[in-house]
């Protein structure tokens, strides 16, 4: 029997909340029947969108928030004047143990801050990041960091790979992810001084992981490798190119069989297969970003994403949960000895 487990809701987060977020979570009951619900919020609100719903009502409680982080809110501004916003208290009560995870599809910014603030980060791990899949030519591929540090050491790069791998093996199953470094070229010579000594490290690690080396940009939707690691910066640019190139090649497709009476028959004959390409590449699909390297789950979803991929960002939250994804992390973190990474002594609780 699956035990029970709270999930904290920020209801008043996302483009089209509270509604998507109680959708949502109706999704996520049926496929998950032992977990109840914390819809953080505008009672006013939520309590006649749950009155739709019994069934979700009998497994669900709201805390009303006055406040509400907006999506232009600076993250510096909605930790010192949200202390009593839905994200805020949705993180408390995963900090106080009221609930077992949160997840959020609120400004990216401001979610990261506040976690980092409230949950602190694992022993061992110097900066949280954020981690999400990739559709590939292979499968899927977790990428990490897409956007939480703009800046990495080694350290944070090697420790990135870590997380990303420990991800890899709880979320798609794998038992040695193979993890590559993102860079301007595979050759050992290339990228600055910080890439090299992790590359390095990685090549003699005893971690449950098989490091690849380095990858290119063209490596990520190949599929190359089951884990890519990079900076903040540099992920976020790949995934909004990724993005806006899905977008392009949907547009320059609908135009085409448009353009003329035999492209429009051509359609009818290949309907099938561009619906099969439309469920694997649909977005809210691989919705559910992962907060890696807090003492906590924290989930972000997609800000524009419908009910189904909230849902889904919900069930990335319960797997981890279910699969003690943050005690593997601490457990792997005491196999890196040495490289400037705590002890293992030195990283108890």
């Amino acid at each position: 029997m699956t035990a029970p487990l709270t999930i904290a809701l920020d209801a008043m987060g996302g483009d089209h909340a509270p509604g998507i977020v109680v959708d949502g979570a109706e999704i996520a009951r049926e496929r998950f029947p032992h977990v109840k619900f914390v819809f953080f919020g505008d009672e006013t609100r939520i309590k006649p969108l749950l009155a739709r719903i019994p069934a979700l009502q009998v497994v669900s409680q709201i805390e009303h928030a006055d406040q509400v982080v907006s999506s232009a809110a600076k993250p510096s501004q909605a930790v010192r004047a949200g202390r009593r916003s839905s994200m805020r208290l949705a993180i408390d009560a995963v900090s106080s143990g009221r609930a077992g995870v949160v997840v959020s599809a609120g400004n990216t910014g401001a979610l990261m801050a506040m976690a980092k603030l409230v949950l602190k980060t694992l022993p061992g791990i110097d900066r949280p990041a954020i981690a999400s899949f990739f559709p590939t030519q292979r499968g899927e591929t977790v990428m990490l960091d897409l956007g939480a540090n703009v800046e990495c050491d080694t350290d944070n790069l090697v420790q990135f790979a870590l997380m990303g791998a420990v991800f890899a093996r709880t979320a798609l199953g794998l038992l040695q992810p193979t993890v590559g470094l993102l860079n301007i070229g595979s050759e050992e010579m290339k990228g600055h001084e910080e890439i090299r000594t992790a590359a390095a490290r990685l090549r003699e690690t005893s971690l449950p992981l098989r490091f690849h080396g380095f990858i290119e940009g063209d490596d990520i939707a190949a599929g190359t490798v089951d884990v890519v690691v990079t900076d903040g910066f540099t992920g976020n640019v790949a995934l909004k190119t990724a993005e806006g190139t899905a977008k392009l090649y949907t547009e320059f497709l609908r135009r085409a069989f448009r353009s003329s009476v035999m492209a429009r028959f051509g359609y009818l004959f290949a309907r099938g297969a561009f619906r099969k390409l439309k469920i694997r590449t649909d977005p809210r699909r691989y919705n559910g970003a992962m907060l890696l390297g807090l003492r906590g789950v924290c989930v972000k979803s997609h800000g524009g994403t419908d009910a189904l991929g909230f849902a889904n960002a919900v069930s990335v939250a319960v797997d981890l949960v279910a699969n003690g994804f943050n005690e593997k992390i601490k457990e792997e973190m005491h196999l890196l000895d040495g490289s400037g990474i705590p002890e293992a002594g030195a990283m108890a609780v």
